[in-house]
């Protein structure tokens, strides 16, 4: 016998058993166990149609649960019904108190072996998101590795290039791939103002947008060529910042005159710093966070990837 079956059982001898009279029998058991109102109107006056008379308790329990499984409410309405019964304590209105006793202790007893079915599926449910989760994670980690080599030997082979004006454009490519491969939302190289400025690149991360412009030249950056980011962001909404990504790093005197921009709205990356990322010595998200805390809250454009690794 499963233990469906036993159930459905029990649930009939809790109806038919436990109070003696319908209409109390109605109140005390079915109206707390949730028993659509409708059923418990023809628990109290249905007859039976051979003999004319009203049905038994026990017809009409079992008349309850054909009617509910019509409905896919069984489960609940006989999980409901064998609580009630486990607590069950005015024997008084039962028939025989024996026998109700009886059916209380069962009642009772199995709700603490449905209760223990239910933790251990809950648990063994657990366990398996927690075995997915984890198999999603190390799928993404191996992903990010294989991703990342690819990219780093981009990088490095635009290092060995003469043409400085594909490295550049082939730079864009690699930041935006990079990002997209960390989950940062991406907008490629685009223009805006009727076309009359050049966006290299663009992201969001935490609720703000970035324009980036990027440089690899062997000349090193200089104030000169971040007043043009400057100007873009000045240009935009109030929640954009600028990141200005110079592989060879920039002239000694930029950080300094950045220190004296009251907007505080650029800080810097180098080539180190993305290629801490592509080696997977420092996530993505990580870098930005460092960053973009050290000019929140120390007024400082660039932060070394070193000091956060």
């Amino acid at each position: 016998m499963t233990t469906d079956s036993d159930a459905r059982r029990l649930a009939i001898e809790v109806i038919s058993t436990l109070v003696n009279i319908k209409r109390t029998a109605a109140d005390l058991i079915l109206r707390k166990a949730a028993v659509p109102e409708p059923l418990i109107k023809r628990f109290l006056s249905e007859r039976d149609p051979a003999t004319g008379t009203k049905r038994s308790k026990r017809d009409a329990a079992a008349m309850i649960l054909e009617e509910v499984a019509k409905t896919g409410q069984e489960n609940e309405v006989v999980r409901n019904l064998i609580a009630v019964a486990s607590e069950f304590s005015a024997f008084h209105l039962s028939q025989d108190e024996f026998v109700a006793r009886g059916v209380q202790q069962k009642a009772a007893t199995y709700r603490g072996i449905l209760e223990e079915n239910e933790a251990k599926a809950r648990a063994a449910a657990a366990a398996d998101l927690e075995a997915a989760q984890r198999d999603r994670q190390k799928e993404q980690r191996e992903m990010v590795e294989r991703q990342s080599k690819l990219l780093l030997a981009q990088f490095d082979e635009l290092a060995r290039s003469d043409n400085p004006q594909h490295r550049g454009y082939m730079l864009e490519d690699l930041l935006n791939r990079a990002f997209d491969l960390h989950g940062i939302t991406v907008h490629k190289s685009f223009r805006r103002n009727d076309g009359g400025e050049q966006i290299d690149a663009a992201f969001e991360f935490d609720g703000w947008h970035y324009l980036v412009e990027c440089r690899w030249r062997e000349q090193l950056a200089d104030i000169r060529q971040l007043d043009g980011l400057s100007g873009q962001v000045t240009r935009s909404g109030r929640q954009t910042m600028g990141v200005f990504l110079s592989i060879n790093g920039w002239s000694p005197n930029v950080i300094q005159l950045l220190k004296q921009n009251p907007e505080k709205a650029i800080f810097l990356m180098e080539g180190f710093d993305l290629r801490a990322v592509l080696e997977q010595r420092i996530d993505m998200r990580r870098l930005l966070k460092g960053k973009i805390a050290a000019l929140n809250l120390e007024a400082e454009p660039y932060r070394s990837v070193l000091t956060m690794i």
